[in-house]
């Protein structure tokens, strides 16, 4: 047995465990970090030495270390075992760490973690050139599963080849560590999108900053739960401590006042005491503590192992003669040792040749585990980052069909036809959008989050609609007409929008997505976070223009108004200033147009050359329309000879009495490619 490495870190170190760099020689030196059978390797290997080579290595040993003693290979088919058979024995929570640039994240990660993986603690050598966090980071730390959380697991399963019963069941909190640079929102939003609670970082010293701002808003999006942490309290004056916390505390109690975050507790803690250049002797302060309310706060989400697999890939790299590694987190269903798996992006499909979940070999894992896959026959270069997923279970969308929602913070309309960065899981790309609402007598309609229903009809909007508009519409009678329905402070209760993307994306149906304008100032006080919604509906034809956006039955609601200029008889008028001169008003005729004075009338047919009309009415003129419309003649003055020979047919024009409205109201179809127009009954 003493050839077995330990498959537990607590277990090997007795207690919490250091996380430390290690040379390739001083792997032992790490009691903790031993069993370095990883795809997500803890160590860092000699200065130059690249992630995949390092994670290399430790690979090849996991793999002959699989290969070597009874003990072992038993002791590896028994880890696998509990974690393809318990699903619940060791429960996963995946809780990011977000913040400004330089608030501590990493420094926060290391001191809580006990297991690292190969993209943990800035290991890429860009990372350590610049000082900064450049990409997502994960590590984990395990504890006992709190008691008010073990009644949400499912009967454990007896231990293999014995009537023992199993070990004490693990909560394992996965650390997302994401960049705080505001050039990285989009590795932000990626990372948010994966976790189950977010830490939020604050340097005590500054406070909120604008970049803690947007992970704010981040995790009012992505998550539920919250925890606010002030990082580097050992900066401050000891005298001055307690009293600058407190004071640093209630801010952020009135910062979260207005949020779905209101009464998140706040915690102080120093992760790396005495700056990034201390030595490693001093202790972390607080982290404790902050375990212990961490453990308080998690609760277990719900995981579904049924339906098709699908993980978010964050990193993917080679391993000379193993294969290609990919590590991500499961967002739905579950997968096997064995099994195959489609790289959508690339219409590739590999078979699961190995798998690891933090340094521990694995037959299965589920929906929220940490994992990592290896395949054979794949250049790791065709796949940064993306999805993989059950074949044919995901599909290509060059459009989407979204429900939309305005992001408070940020400033200014959400117009249609404006182009938006669009974030949908780890992919960002610019898109086009539309908005439409429900038809205005089912503004009040409950909400539809999971579907979109094409047989209904929706109105379209020039902008997003919501009732801070009205204010910036007073000035413009154009800019009232656009914003319509929301000037009465009267707005819907679900809006969507068409977004048509510049490159086609991979995505499941449901997934979260983000519109943001990435181009503005990162040096400007402003919220760069634009709306976000649920994709409904993809549009997976590249020729969807023609083949489905037809069937959106998107209206545009069109008012004219003219005049009646005189009586032809008890049912019929001639109506002018409705149409252009240049106008085919025969595209017009059997129209319905409204009287001011209450009659209903049909457009009939063109009168003259000038853009005039003949009205039928079928109930004919009321007395009093008749009335309204009998024109009075007015005596002319004298006029010359000449002109008396131009006016010979009367030196009386008529004149009605009164104008009477005439107004015509119809919809128009977006995509109707016949531009049909069409009346209620």
């Amino acid at each position: 047995m003493d050839e077995c490495p330990n498959l537990s870190p607590l277990q090997a170190s007795g207690g919490r465990s250091q996380v430390r760099e290690a040379g390739s020689g001083d792997l032992g030196r790490v009691p903790a970090l031993r069993p370095a059978v990883s795809l997500s390797a803890v160590t860092r290997g000699p200065a130059g030495t690249g992630k995949a080579e390092t994670a290399g290595r430790n690979w090849r040993a996991a793999r002959g270390w699989r290969r070597g003693s009874l003990a072992c290979r038993t002791a590896v088919a028994a880890a696998g075992r509990r974690r393809g058979g318990m699903a619940g024995r060791r429960v996963n929570v995946n809780v990011g760490v977000l913040g400004h640039i330089d608030s501590g994240k990493t420094a926060l990660a290391r001191a809580l973690s006990t297991t690292a993986s190969t993209a943990a603690f800035d290991k890429q050598p860009q990372s350590r050139e610049r000082g900064i966090t450049l990409d997502l980071g994960f590590s984990c730390f395990s504890v006992p599963l709190p008691a008010r959380l073990r009644s949400a697991l499912p009967a454990p399963l007896p231990a293999p080849e014995s009537g023992s019963e199993p070990g004490e069941p693990q909560l394992q909190v996965t650390l997302v560590d994401c960049p705080g640079h505001a050039s990285l929102i989009r590795t932000i939003i990626g990372g948010a999108q994966i976790i189950d609670l977010m830490m939020l970082v604050i340097d005590v010293t500054k406070g909120m900053q604008t970049q803690s701002a947007e992970c704010l808003v981040i995790g009012q999006i992505a998550c539920q739960k919250l925890v606010v942490v002030l990082n580097k309290v050992d900066l401050l004056p000891e005298g001055k401590r307690q009293a600058v916390i407190d004071k640093m505390t209630k801010k952020m109690q009135k910062t979260l006042e207005n949020t779905k975050f209101q009464g998140a507790p706040v915690i102080p803690v120093a992760a790396k005491p005495g700056g990034p250049e201390a030595p490693e002797t001093e202790a972390p302060q607080g982290i404790a503590e902050l375990i212990e309310l961490l453990t308080s706060q998690i609760s277990i989400p719900t995981r579904d192992p049924s339906g098709p697999f699908l993980m978010s890939v964050d990193h993917c790299f080679s391993i000379k003669g193993q294969g290609t590694v990919m590590t991500g987190t499961i967002l739905s269903g579950s997968i096997n040792l064995g099994d195959s798996v489609e790289i959508p992006a690339l219409k590739v499909v590999k078979k699961v040749k190995s798998m690891q979940m933090f340094h521990m070999p694995v037959t299965s894992a589920m929906q929220g585990d940490r994992l990592g896959i290896c395949v054979t026959q794949f250049d790791p270069k065709l796949l940064e980052r993306g999805l993989v997923c059950a074949p044919e279970s995901l599909h290509t969308v060059h459009a989407a069909l979204i429900s939309v929602e305005k992001i408070l913070y940020f400033r200014g309309p959400l117009q249609t036809k404006a182009k938006f960065h669009i974030t949908v899981g780890h992919d960002t790309v610019m898109g086009q959008l539309m908005f439409f609402s429900p038809a205005p007598d089912s503004f009040d309609s409950e909400p539809v989050l999971d579907t979109f229903d094409f047989s209904r009809e929706y109105l379209f909007q020039e902008q997003y609609l919501c009732k801070d508009l009205a204010s910036a519409a007073t000035g413009s009678g154009q800019a009232n007409e656009k914003v319509g329905q929301a000037i009465e402070g009267h707005c819907p209760r679900q809006q969507w929008a068409l977004v048509e993307f510049e490159k086609p994306v991979t995505c499941p149906r449901l997934c979260l997505v983000i519109g943001s304008r990435l181009d503005a100032d990162i040096h400007a006080n402003t919220c760069r976070l634009a709306f976000h919604g649920v994709l409904l509906h993809g549009l997976e034809d590249k020729n969807y223009a023609e083949s489905l956006l037809p069937k959106l039955r998107i209206y545009k609601m069109k008012h004219k108004q003219g005049l009646v200029e005189r009586v032809i008889d008890d049912y019929s008028v001639i109506g002018r200033s409705l149409f252009k001169k240049e106008t085919n008003i025969q595209l017009f005729v059997g129209l319905k147009v409204q009287l001011s004075t209450g009659e209903l009338g049909i457009i009939d047919s063109s009168f003259g050359q000038s853009g005039k009309f003949k009205i039928h009415i079928p109930g004919g003129l009321s007395p009093e329309s008749k009335k309204i419309l009998t024109p009075a003649f007015k005596k002319r003055s004298r006029t010359s000879r000449g002109e008396e020979a131009k006016q010979e047919e009367g030196a009386e024009r008529p004149e009605a009495t009164q104008h009477v409205i005439l107004s015509l109201s119809f919809k128009r179809y977006v995509f109707d490619t016949h531009k049909r127009m069409v009346q209620s009954p």
